[in-house]
């Protein structure tokens, strides 16, 4: 895996987190890897190229990166914590059968959902789906 550095060093400065190697490799992992990792997968997958990478580097760069607003934190999956570095607006689907999980795009109601009240001040919203993927889902019919 190639570690690029360009646009993902200005994206840090620009959500205001100090670039540095392990940050920005990172980052990068999880813009070439759209697969929703977790701290364990981004530490396996990294530290053959980065010999010096804990996990507790990875940990705390990710808690610094959700807090940052630069990556969302999907707790979609009530054994691990995953990480999505698409900033998007969509949804998430966790496959009860492999545990996988996938992008929905939003479109027409959901997307253009608003909530009038003066009441709250939302930061966040998180739309999570679960249930089986087509090949579970035909695992499962079989």
């Amino acid at each position: 895996m190639e570690i690029k550095t360009g646009n993902v060093e200005k994206f840090l400065v620009e959500h205001g987190i100090k670039p540095s190697f392990q940050r920005i490799s990172i980052m990068d992992y999880l813009w070439t890897h759209p697969t929703h990792p977790s701290v364990e997968t981004i530490y396996n997958d990294l530290s053959p190229l980065i010999p010096t990478l804990s996990k507790t580097t990875v940990y705390n760069t990710l808690k610094l990166f959700v807090e940052h607003g630069a990556v969302h934190m999907l707790t979609i999956d009530e054994k691990t914590t995953h990480f999505d570095g698409d900033l998007s607006d969509h949804a998430h689907f966790f496959c009860l059968g492999c545990g996988q999980i996938y992008d929905i795009e939003l479109g027409g109601k959901a997307k253009g959902v608003k909530i009038k009240s003066d009441l709250f001040s939302i930061t966040e919203t998180h739309l999570y789906y679960k249930g089986y993927c087509r090949n579970c889902k035909e695992k499962n019919d079989k």
